[in-house]
């Protein structure tokens, strides 16, 4: 039996091959079916995302696997294999394992820690577990790979501290206010980042959205997303007062919130804070706004900066994360090792049970029927010479299982006890 897995993602291959490789959800079930039905194929799973396309199989030994991935793959997706070859990686046996690991972990993740990976890897195994594509030796990596995952995650941080610019400005919001559900936010022009911005802030329970833009289509459409309300563009000033966060994203040229105005502003909040999200270029709230009492004023620079180190951060946790990763490959694989000495430890028991069984009889042809306390003692006599026999190559099977050339102690059981040519 041989674990292997190939695929291409962000950095082996550009979205142009990426999104012909990749898979819909539609179209996995018969692809797990096609997949299975290669010959020397027992177990196979396909994680499809924007970010990567993935095989993980386990085959007979003998089966030249990375081609017969490439081929699939060149079938299934109308694709010659030439043009996929370059763009492909793969991996056998451990090194299979240890992959499978870091993808579910999330280190191996275009955004290193981001958590929906592990979500998309999990509903890729509940498709191939429905179809009976997984259910042996692949089914134990994969559940083992979720519990590396929570572990990975459990024991680092590689999770916290946002490492995009619209998430950085959430954790901003909240260390300045806490709790955002009593938070008015004002979208001061309807940007992509603005809304990007926004979309966390609603999803972490943002009071209430004020939208203002200088098309009101656009900003009825952005109003709309959020259950927002539409401020007339020439009136947001009025507005300033109720006003905690502030995101601006305006294509104007020029700064359309003054300093004065933030502070005329301020001085109806009674110290409650403001803080100022400017991701526009060029910039639309003016620099010396920051200098104001409690008013916290980042532009897209500030934001870039505390995202850069967030990400050294989460590189950080990521090497307590290779470590977490390389002793669990470890223990799987010694695990896997053992579980495949045991069908010729039960070879051997059987093998030696036969042997035992055909003497007995043998015994009884030539004294004759036997009383039940003889046939008691013979059954006992005859399988404790069994066990003794079998004792040591069994010890042996099970030490010698865990190493990497353990294969040789098994190769030689077999052949002194002569299990493949067992009647």
């Amino acid at each position: 039996m041989k674990l292997h897995v190939t695929g291409l993602n962000h950095r082996t291959a550009p979205v142009e091959v990426r999104e012909r490789i990749a898979f819909s959800d539609a179209a996995l079930p018969e692809a797990l079916r096609e997949l299975r039905g290669r010959e020397g194929f027992h177990e196979g799973l396909i994680l499809s995302t924007c970010n990567r396309v993935e095989i993980a199989v386990t085959t007979d030994d003998q089966v030249d696997v990375q081609r017969s991935l490439e081929e699939f793959l060149g079938q299934a997706r109308n694709l010659e294999r030439r043009n996929l070859s370059g763009h492909l990686y793969g991996y056998d046996g451990r090194e299979a394992i240890r992959h499978l690991f870091r993808v579910a972990s999330s280190l191996d993740s275009m955004v290193l820690g981001e958590p929906q990976i592990l979500g998309q890897l999990k509903q890729a195994y509940a498709v191939a577990k429905h179809e009976g594509a997984v259910g042996g030796y692949l089914d134990t990596v994969l559940t083992r790979a979720f519990s590396v995952a929570k572990r990975v995650r459990t024991e680092t941080m590689i999770g916290q501290n946002a490492v995009s610019v619209s998430f950085a400005a959430v954790e901003l919001a909240r260390e300045i206010f806490g709790n955002l559900k009593d938070c008015r936010v004002l979208l001061l022009g309807a940007g992509k980042m603005s809304e990007l911005a926004a979309r966390h802030l609603h999803r972490n329970g943002v009071g209430k959205i004020l939208v203002t833009n200088r098309t009101r289509s656009r900003a009825e459409e952005m109003a709309s997303i959020f259950d927002g309300t539409i401020i007339d563009y020439d009136a947001y000033p009025q507005s300033l007062p109720q006003v905690d966060i502030l995101i601006a994203s305006s294509g104007a040229p020029n700064y359309i919130l003054s300093r004065d105005q933030v502070q005329k502003a301020m001085g109806q909040r009674r110290g409650r804070p403001m803080f100022l999200i400017d991701i526009a270029v060029p910039r639309n709230i003016e620099p010396s706004t920051n200098q104001l009492e409690n008013v916290f004023l980042y532009d897209i620079d500030d934001l870039g900066r505390v995202v850069d180190q967030n990400r050294k951060e989460r590189e950080v946790e990521a090497a307590t994360g290779e470590a977490i990763i390389a002793e669990e490959v470890e223990k799987l694989v010694a695990r896997l090792k053992s579980r495949a000495a045991t069908p010729v430890i039960v070879e051997l028991q059987a093998h030696l049970d036969h042997l035992r069984r055909g003497e007995l009889q043998r015994l009884r042809s030539k004294f004759g029927e036997l009383t039940p306390q003889q046939e008691e003692a013979l059954e006992a006599l005859t399988k404790g010479l069994m066990n003794k026999v079998a004792h040591g190559a069994i010890a042996e099977i099970r030490k010698s299982a865990a190493q990497d050339d353990g294969w040789q102690t098994v190769s030689l059981v077999r052949r002194l006890f002569r299990l493949e040519n067992d009647d």
